[in-house]
């Protein structure tokens, strides 16, 4: 099993910045492709960003690309998020996912494992 546990929401005005952590433990972090995912009140869950173990292949959601940047440090068996020019839109509970295919986790929205989730409020 491995646990993921995000941190780093909060509410900020449309424009501010913020930046999400997931700590991974349990298993071998370096092993994992990690991605978020995020879903908004009466809406299904969505893709956000997904990275390799190495970080050489990264996607991103349409809707984030050039605002919202995914990193991950394996020493620290940690994924980031750092969202910049914060819209209401994207406004929804961020969830960390982990799983050993990119291709899942980047483009079929599947991850063996989910973290609990962290609330992000954007206010305009």
């Amino acid at each position: 099993q491995m646990q993921l546990v995000e941190s780093g929401g909060g509410l900020v005005q449309a424009g501010a910045s913020l930046r999400l952590s997931c700590a991974a433990s349990g298993r071998t972090f370096s092993s994992y492709a990690m991605g978020w995912f995020r879903q908004a009140p009466g809406k299904e869950r969505e893709f956000v960003a997904a990275i390799t173990w190495r970080g050489e292949i990264i996607y991103y959601a349409d809707s984030v690309k050039g605002r919202f940047t995914i990193s991950r440090d394996n020493a620290k068996n940690t994924v980031y998020l750092q969202m910049n020019s914060l819209k209401p839109d994207d406004m929804a509970v961020y969830y960390c996912a982990a799983d050993s295919s990119i291709v899942r986790v980047g483009r079929q929205g599947h991850a063996d494992y989910w973290g609990q989730g962290t609330q992000v409020t954007v206010s305009s």
